[in-house]
């Protein structure tokens, strides 16, 4: 099992993962033997063209899709070729999910919406930890608010405390800033920001956007369905010269 430098096993991991969609002339390679890894405690983004394999990655990650060859593994976990029951649980009780879509019930209030996942398995929040998770999102005057009554910037907020509520090993984001003006997808951003500064949560965010990018501590570029770059420290500007820089046939790496 690797491990990171603190000891623990990283949080998320991929080991030579393929994977493959259609047949014949209609078969499409999404990833190409991709390994990397992703610390606990610190945001990473992955970056790359439309076709390049991000999501697909991201979804393998967190068990949303099977990989055809490789493995993935959540901590210490291996998820490939685990049962759906067995999957399920994980996802629902290891894994943390912000969509572009926000993906909230509309005829729940927003303290419900944040509390459904810890209410599905079972569990009582922590009394501590959500109140810390209520006053960093900045809506504990708008918890009885159904999501209609909320802006998109709030909504999105409501999804990033859901997400954080059961305290996972880890937090994909797909494109979570894609539907928010440049104002709301700020402060979406710096909440993100600061769970993983402040309390050690791991953010693993799928985006097309430098300005997003430039609040992770590493940035992964995929292209053609392999990793052909990766930036610590990205501020916009390096990202953003990273992608102009990086040619489609560049030759993979492994991280």
């Amino acid at each position: 099992m690797t491990t990171t430098n603190s000891g623990e096993p990283a949080a998320a991991r991929a080991d030579e993962v393929w994977k493959v969609y259609g047949t014949g002339e209609a078969r499409v390679v999404a990833l190409r033997g991709v390994s990397a890894e992703f610390e606990r405690g610190r945001f990473t983004a992955i970056m790359g063209p439309s076709g390049s394999g991000k999501s697909t990655l991201m979804h393998c990650l967190a068990g949303l899709d099977t990989v055809d060859r490789g493995e993935v593994h959540v901590g210490g976990t291996k998820i490939t070729g685990m049962g759906d029951k067995a999957l399920t649980r994980l996802r629902r009780d290891r894994v943390g999910f912000i969509f572009q879509q926000f993906n909230l019930l509309p005829t729940l209030s927003a303290k419900e919406n944040i509390r459904l996942p810890l209410d599905i398995a079972g569990r009582k929040p922590d009394p501590q930890w959500w109140d810390i998770v209520i006053d960093t999102v900045g809506l504990r005057d708008r918890l009885g608010h159904r999501p209609s009554q909320l802006s998109g910037g709030q909504q999105q907020r409501v999804a990033c405390a859901r997400a954080l509520i059961g305290r996972p090993d880890v937090i994909f984001a797909d494109e979570p800033t894609g539907n928010l003006d440049s104002r709301s997808g700020a402060e979406v951003l710096s909440f993100l920001r600061a769970s993983v500064r402040e309390h050690r949560q791991t953010i693993v965010m799928v985006t097309h956007d430098p300005v997003a990018a430039g609040y992770a501590d590493r940035v992964v570029f995929l292209a053609d369905g392999a990793i052909v770059d990766e930036l610590a420290g990205p501020t916009p500007e390096t990202v953003l010269d990273t992608m102009k820089r990086l040619d489609t046939h560049a030759e993979p790496v492994m991280l």
